[in-house]
């Protein structure tokens, strides 16, 4: 595994006067490039070949137009460890952004021996996020003392109305979601999917089993500040999916008929705005403090940057809850979150994580502290 030395080594021949803030083409790219020139900084973007025309042509930069200023083409983004991409991303002097792709598409073995680039943010948080991995981001939740919801460990015990998340046969990145409450139902609509191809038994057999939470989504879009020791709120965000937002504009008759050749899926195609209202934000940012103060015991140094806590609002009684089933533990990937007001009441304006970002690179090398934020 790459050691913390050998990154600040790297880091130490940088010219910081010219730094490059680095990404994957995809998830959260242009938000972190269009931060990174609204702070002044250059940018640099690994495309993979047959996905690239967005960062080297549409937001390609020229003249005063565009946000990407070089990209540096692999043929599949697990390519990104290679030596020859890191040689030239250290070349660029790049301080390097990740994002779910890193997980998804990329190699962890690979990248944790290989991709010696400067990284905003805990390398050491990246395996956290999966949940087949100990202590993973269910165990800090609990750790934390933030509520999740009830999970089950075999079928037999389910007695309430459940969400079961199996990895998807063919991408397997994705999640094939299907509801049960009781065991009957799970092997009547787990078999289902199995014939039709949609998931594995093996998939089945490392399933998530828990409770669904009826509730108001919404996912808290946090920055932590380690220079500053200060937890924001950048903003609020709810997923749009596919094919479910389609299926729930349905009226309830057409519902039933449909849900005889149509299954709802849950794949994430972007994010839309969501406010709350204030008398709920002191929970989010007691959830959020829990969390900053737990994973910095477990993975130290702990959060540097973005993560999101991502759940549903409860109405009690005795009072409305936060229940919390998902965790970010890097950029979340909704650039519309700068238009909530939340980063607006800090700042006086409405802010994308990727100027956050870049406001925390910049305010690091005026300090002469950039290495306390990479790993």
């Amino acid at each position: 595994m790459i050691a913390q030395k050998d990154v600040q080594a790297i880091l130490k021949k940088y010219n910081q006067k010219n730094i490059h803030i680095g990404v994957i083409g995809g998830h959260s790219a242009l938000d972190v490039c269009r931060g990174a020139k609204d702070l002044g900084f250059n940018t640099v973007v690994v495309c993979e070949k047959g996905r690239e025309r967005t960062y080297a042509q549409y937001f390609k930069t020229r003249g005063n137009k565009g946000i990407v200023d070089e990209i540096i083409l692999v043929d599949k983004f697990k390519d990104i460890t290679s030596k020859e991409v890191v040689e030239k991303l250290q070349a660029f002097n790049t301080i390097f952004i990740h994002s779910r792709y890193f997980w998804v598409y990329c190699d962890f073995d690979e990248f944790e021996n290989n991709f010696l680039v400067p990284l905003v943010g805990n390398r050491g948080l990246l395996k956290a996020e999966e949940r087949d991995q100990p202590n993973n981001q269910y165990d800090l939740l609990q750790k934390a003392g933030i509520r999740i919801p009830k999970q089950f460990s075999n079928p037999k015990d389910i007695d309430r109305l459940v969400i079961v998340k199996a990895a998807e046969k063919q991408r397997t990145y994705e999640r094939a979601f299907f509801f049960a409450d009781s065991q009957q139902s799970y092997k009547k609509n787990s078999e289902k999917l199995i014939k039709d191809g949609k998931i594995t038994k093996e998939g089945l057999s490392k399933a998530r089993i828990e409770e669904y939470i009826v509730g108001a989504q919404v996912n808290f879009n946090f920055f932590y500040s380690s220079l500053n020791d200060e937890l924001e709120l950048l903003g609020t965000d709810a997923r749009r999916q596919t094919n479910i937002d389609g299926l729930i504009r349905l009226p309830a008759n057409i519902q039933n008929e449909v849900s005889a050749f149509v299954s709802p899926t849950y794949i994430e195609n972007g994010h839309i705005a969501v406010t709350v209202k204030e008398s709920l934000l002191e929970k989010a940012f007691a959830a959020g403090e829990a969390f900053v103060k737990t994973v910095k015991k477990e993975y130290p140094p702990g959060i540097i940057g973005p993560f999101a806590l991502q759940g549903a609002i409860i109405p009690g009684p005795p009072k409305e809850e936060l229940i919390v089933f998902d965790v970010s533990l890097r950029i979340p990937g909704s650039p519309g979150t700068m238009f909530t007001p939340y980063s607006g009441y800090l700042y006086g304006e409405n802010m994308s994580f990727g100027k956050r970002i870049a406001m925390e690179i910049k305010e690091a090398i005026k300090k002469n502290k950039l290495g306390e934020i990479i790993t």
